[in-house]
């Protein structure tokens, strides 16, 4: 028996009754004064691995809506919680009673069954749903211990009371929280046979979705399920939902029909074909007909089935042994199997990841290549930058200088640059406007884009809720406007850096490091591409003209250096734009930390534990195998120690009969339903 919200693997009971799983070790798992002895060398290898797995489980991060991504989500709080609720307290305590968490659909009649076989009012029924608000855990006295800490369910408060108390009382372990649901009443009892213990949980179809919630957190923490209906809500689908899951981890499920009218006993046949269709063939099935209550309980003949099995089961503790490892087993097979499908889920999500991050950061790599295209083929050399050029240049004198050689040229420039200073803030001013409007269609265009690649994905859809991602902010003008002007300043120091470094050169820096600099702007935007018609020759002369100043003042290997450098840092402050509008983006998936939830460390862990677990059930065997039959008179349990639950009619020495002691006489009684389970015969 597994996850009892879900189900889960385990030895069927036809396996169990044959013998071929151990029992949980020399000695008997559970029950007064049973226990495992020293912790083997395998089972601390299984706690170890397992308690890996946990930390694996508890660091996954399911953020991204992925197919099936929400079921895997439950799916990991259930595993978690059967966990820390039930498979590493029990590995860690062997001896712990045997929980049977009693369950079932609205109104099926759990408390009153509880209260019925108990034969006192220790849980709380009712007509308003839902019911039972703060579920009750009843125990032997001497087993107040065992659930009075957090062993089991560690996030449940702990409200001690007695007799009548699963009604009211005066807590006296643990304040109980605000919320009534997140609080576990215990209720000690002496009808209940030491080593067994009854929790009355909620119904697991509540209109309350916490109660639900809780339901199956209860299920997942329970040795073995008693599954509570009525002939009226049998065949209704939520219960069924937990049952076939159980059925197809061979989970351990005992049925109880409740409220069977007269003359309605066909109804039991139909729920017993359904379970056998199901996969619950084996699981018994016991039959309540409708009675009315006396002082809140159902008459002992009614119960007296249920009373019998539950006595029986309480002073057996080889049968609580073997309930107990069938259902451990069941729910670390189960686990592996989860683990490895969350780890599946896992790497969904981080394909989803690298999926969405794919979409931007190509749109705005794109975005980066067209600015730099648009800064290379000559496009930016249109209308003002051109203009303003042309005033800066566009003398005859300059132009003549130009033409008669570079010795002329090179002792115009001085005079030229100290005649027309003022013009070249004109032409940056210009360069700067029109790289400006280059950088942000880019951007505008890179937002649309990433924007429509995630709303057609439904992982990035969800994470567009709220947002306002489709445009550029209005801050990215201002933005753009300090990195082009940044860019233009380095412009300005590459040519101060390479004067300083050239003889000869310093009296015309002195006057012309501005107009330098602009033309190692325009030389940067001089490829003719992308320009038509008479735009050509302008263009063409204007680079030409830009080239020629830089070479007279540098020489031709510097001209290229600079170049080369102008246009990379462009490129990095472009870069460095995009960057910032595309974090946008990546900043929701950064925040999510969906890129670390590969599922490579889960899966290795749930592999160790696979072949932990194989360990801990080889030697469990070997040590089974070898311990010898016991002898007749061999000690057993006493059902004396629990005055035995009401209707089940027992006498003490029960055990020791069925261990072949001929000397102790039990009056007959019908086969009981741990009987049935386990394919044995009357005693």
């Amino acid at each position: 028996m597994t996850d009892q919200a879900d189900g889960s693997a385990a030895p069927s009971a036809r396996d169990l009754a044959a013998g071929p799983e151990p029992t949980p070790g020399p000695e008997p798992a559970a029950g007064p004064g049973a226990g495992p002895g020293a912790e083997s060398g395998a089972e601390s290898g299984l706690v170890g691995a397992l308690e890996v797995l946990r930390a694996r489980l508890g660091a996954l991060r399911l953020p991204l809506e992925t197919s099936g991504a929400g079921a895997a989500r439950t799916d990991l709080r259930r595993a978690t919680d059967q966990l820390d609720d039930y498979l590493l307290p029990r590995l860690r305590s062997q001896k712990a009673p045997l929980l049977v968490v009693v369950g079932g659909s609205t109104g099926a009649g759990k408390s009153t069954l509880v209260n019925s076989v108990l034969g006192e009012l220790v849980t709380q029924p009712g007509v308003l749903r839902p019911t039972t608000k703060a579920p009750v855990l009843v125990h032997h006295p001497l087993d107040a211990r065992w659930f009075s800490t957090d062993r089991v369910l560690p996030g449940m408060a702990r409200v001690t009371t007695s007799g009548s108390a699963g009604l009211g009382g005066t807590p006296s372990t643990g304040a109980a929280p605000s919320e009534p649901s997140r609080t576990l009443r215990l209720v000690p009892s002496e009808a209940l046979p030491k080593g067994l213990a009854l929790l009355d949980a909620p119904d697991i179809d509540s209109v309350d979705t916490a109660n639900r919630e809780l339901a199956a957190q209860l299920l997942g923490a329970a040795d073995l399920w008693l599954f509570v209906t009525t002939s009226a809500r049998y065949a209704d689908a939520v219960p069924w939902d937990l049952l076939l899951q159980a059925a197809a981890r061979k989970a351990q499920v005992a049925m109880v029909l409740d409220r069977v009218d007269p003359g309605a006993e066909a109804t039991a046949d139909d729920l017993r074909d359904m379970m056998v269709e199901q996969g619950l063939a084996e699981s018994p099935l016991c039959v309540i007909p409708e009675a009315e209550l006396v002082d809140g309980m159902l008459p002992e003949e009614a119960v007296s089935e249920v009373s019998r099995w539950l006595t029986g089961l309480g002073g057996d503790a080889e049968a609580r042994g073997r309930v107990i490892a069938a259902t451990r087993d069941g729910v670390v097979d189960s686990l592996v199997e989860r683990a490895t499908a969350l780890a599946d889920a896992a790497d969904e999500q981080q394909a989803a990841d690298v999926r969405l991050r794919h979409v931007v950061e190509r749109a705005y790599a794109d975005a980066v290549a067209h600015v730099a295209a648009a800064t290379s083929d000559g496009a930016l050399l249109r209308g003002e930058v051109l203009a303003r050029w042309q005033d800066f240049v566009g003398t005859g004198e300059f132009f003549r200088a130009v033409e008669e050689g570079i010795g002329r040229f090179r002792d115009a420039v001085a005079g030229f640059f100290r005649g027309k200073p003022k013009e070249a803030p004109q032409v940056e001013q210009a360069i700067a406007h029109g790289l400006e409007s280059v950088v942000l269609d880019a951007a505008e265009d890179a937002a649309e884009r990433s924007y429509q690649g995630w709303r057609g994905d439904a992982a990035g859809a969800v994470l567009l809720e709220g947002l306002e991602l489709s445009r550029t902010p209005a801050s990215l003008r201002a933005e753009v406007s300090g990195q082009i002007r940044g860019w233009q300043g380095d412009v300005l120091e590459l040519v101060r850096e390479q004067g300083a470094a050239k003889r000869g050169t310093a009296r015309v820096l002195s006057f012309g490091v501005n107009g330098l600099g602009v033309a190692l702007m325009i030389f940067v935007f001089a490829s003719t591409g992308g320009l038509t018609g008479i735009e050509v020759g302008i263009a063409g002369g204007s680079a030409v003209l830009a080239q020629r100043l830089l070479e007279a003042v540098f020489g031709e290997d510097a001209v290229r250096r600079l170049a080369v450098q102008a246009r990379d840092r462009l490129r990095a402050r472009i870069q460095a734009v995009m960057d910032g509008q595309a974090a946008r983006y990546t900043a929701q998936l950064d925040a999510l930390g969906s890129a670390e939830a590969g599922g490579d460390g889960l899966r290795s862990a749930a592999d160790t534990v696979a072949s932990a677990a194989s360990a801990e059930r080889r030697d469990r065997a070997r040590v089974t195998n070898a311990a010898p039959d016991a002898a007749p008179g061999a000690p057993v349990e006493d059902l004396t120690e629990g005055r035995g639950l009401r209707g089940a009619r027992v006498r003490p020495g029960r055990e020791m009969l069925a261990k072949g002691r001929s000397d102790i006489v039990e009056e007959p009684v019908k086969k009981s339903f741990w009987k049935r389970m386990f394919g044995e015969g009357d005693r």
